[in-house]
């Protein structure tokens, strides 16, 4: 039995939520998003509130179960208050800042890395080591910040490079004379 998947997904005043042809579709302040259904579970809207239960007793349903009623959730969290995600820069000479639709990235190569900014995202640098990325899908954040990590992958003997906020970085030590 799924712990999560028993609890009901509130849905909150100003969220309208539709279900049909193997989609569910939320609406709310801060946009729309929608999602597939799996036909091994099934979804029942009543009252304000969104129930996902299995379908059947097989191990996939099972399987499925919390992680849906999870997703659903993160389409009302979306569509209500949005996801953020916060990287930090260390290294000398390492900057970020936000040109238009482009996020120019100076991070020790011999050219500026332009990473374009995807639609339903907004990118803020408040200063220059700091990139807050947000959006109301969570998956395209997490992705959009992983996207951007990847141009330089904090390292283990000084620490530099992008990582997540509140990320530890295990240190080495360096090389014995």
């Amino acid at each position: 039995m799924s712990r999560i998947g028993k609890k009901p997904v509130a849905i909150p005043a100003g969220v309208t939520a539709t279900m049909g042809d193997g989609v569910i579709t939320m609406k709310g302040p801060k946009g729309e998003l929608s999602m597939p259904t799996v036909p091994d579970i099934t979804y029942d809207l009543t009252d304000g509130e969104l129930s996902v239960k299995p379908a059947n007793g097989t191990r996939r349903a099972r399987a499925f179960w919390g992680m849906q009623r999870t997703l659903v959730q993160n389409l009302v969290v979306g569509v209500t208050e949005g996801f953020t995600k916060t990287l930090n820069i260390t290294g000398v000479g390492y900057r970020a800042n936000v040109q238009g639709s482009n996020l120019k990235l100076q991070l020790g190569y011999s050219h500026d890395v332009d990473f374009a900014i995807p639609d339903g995202i907004d990118i803020k640098t408040p200063d220059q080591t700091t990139i807050h990325i947000s959006g109301s899908d969570r998956q395209k954040v997490g992705q959009v910040a992983a996207e951007i990590r990847r141009w330089r992958k904090p390292e283990p003997y000084k620490g530099k490079g992008i990582k997540y906020a509140g990320e530890f970085i295990f240190r080495k030590e360096g090389k014995k004379k």
